[in-house]
């Protein structure tokens, strides 16, 4: 099993009660008297796996009280949103091989506002990742990213309605993103007017506007992808799934590789490559492959700039590499 092992659930938990339910209702264990093993999950969210001692059934849980402290409605809400989103995105067949998105499993407001989901077992992206930066083992992460353009390419192409993109949130976005960079002190005025200015740049051209809506995964880093067999992916972690420009996934993807190995190898050329890999692996589920890979590429370079910004404003991140991200995010704005 993943994680930290952390010991049992007591039997007059309510949680107890909770995983009970779920694995006999949703997963046919009918076990008289159920013993669950608890494992730590590493991460930036409260999630903990659960293994019964038995039947070896698992589930993932979540936890978002912890996060709005006394505020059981919001914890509530936010795990609502979050399964709704998973069900929304399942009802695109996203579901099995080789594409999926977890199963929803059951939501409880006064467990500390808990969401429980589908344990899946593969390979995280910040894994494969890893094998190339650590290891120099290139081919894996080649094959990885070409099944994750699959699956977003198949998510965005399926979930299209037609309307426009506003790429007005997305300033927005970028505007609260140096709001915290300069509430942190890693840049100062000259950076916010810099940065503001060519944010109006990319607003001014047409082609930021031009896409149709679909939805987003929202949040996808290297923590939120799993990988099976051949082609095989599933999301998770989709508590911040919206309607917008697919390159805001897209993007972000591309700006996690260079930030992954800027970080690791002090070198943001060494993930030129994997990124032109996943844009071209992306475009190949268009009708016209060069004429897709063009729209995207002229647009990424904003919301890979937009994610190296994102990442600059965390307190995790030394001072030094946090200007070389400011400093690596204001060249890819400045692309024509």
């Amino acid at each position: 099993m993943i994680g930290r092992y952390v010991g049992y659930v007591a039997g007059h938990d309510p949680l107890h009660d909770f995983l009970t339910r779920i694995i006999r209702d949703h997963m046919g264990v009918r076990e008289p008297q159920p013993a669950y093993r608890v494992f730590r999950l590493s991460g930036s969210n409260e999630v903990y796996a659960y293994e019964e001692k038995f039947s070896a059934a698992k589930i993932i849980c979540k936890f978002y009280g912890s996060r709005f402290g006394w505020d059981r409605d919001k914890a509530a809400w936010m795990a609502r949103q979050e399964y709704e989103g998973l069900e929304t995105l399942r009802r695109y067949n996203l579901i099995g091989s080789p594409h999926h998105v977890i199963r929803p499993l059951g939501i409880s407001r006064d467990i500390n506002g808990v969401l429980a989901v589908e344990f899946y077992s593969g390979e995280e992206f910040s894994h494969a990742i890893a094998r190339a930066t650590r290891h120099r083992d290139d081919a894996h992460l080649y094959w990885r990213l070409k099944a994750l353009a699959y699956f977003l390419a198949t998510q965005h192409n399926r979930t299209a309605n037609g309307a426009g993109v506003d790429f007005d949130p997305d300033c927005r976005y970028f505007d609260t993103v140096v709001g915290r960079l300069e509430q942190a002190d890693r840049i100062g005025q000259w950076d916010i007017d810099e940065l503001s200015w060519l944010r109006d740049c990319w607003r001014d051209r047409p082609r930021m506007w031009q896409d149709r809506q679909v939805w987003l995964h929202g949040d996808a880093t290297p923590a939120n992808f799993l990988f099976g067999h051949g082609m095989d992916v599933a999301a998770i972690d989709l508590e911040r799934m919206k309607r917008g420009d697919r390159m805001f996934d897209v993007g972000r993807v591309a700006g996690e590789l260079q930030h992954a190995f800027m970080s690791a190898v002090g070198d943001w050329h060494r993930a030129e490559p994997f990124i032109g890999h996943f844009l071209w692996e992306y475009s190949c589920h268009f009708p016209d492959r060069q004429r897709t890979f063009e729209s995207i590429t002229a647009r990424a370079p904003y919301y890979m700039a937009l994610n190296l910004l994102r990442i600059a404003r965390n307190d995790y991140i030394g001072r030094d590499y946090g200007g070389t991200l400011v400093a690596r995010a204001k060249k890819l704005l400045r692309a024509a």
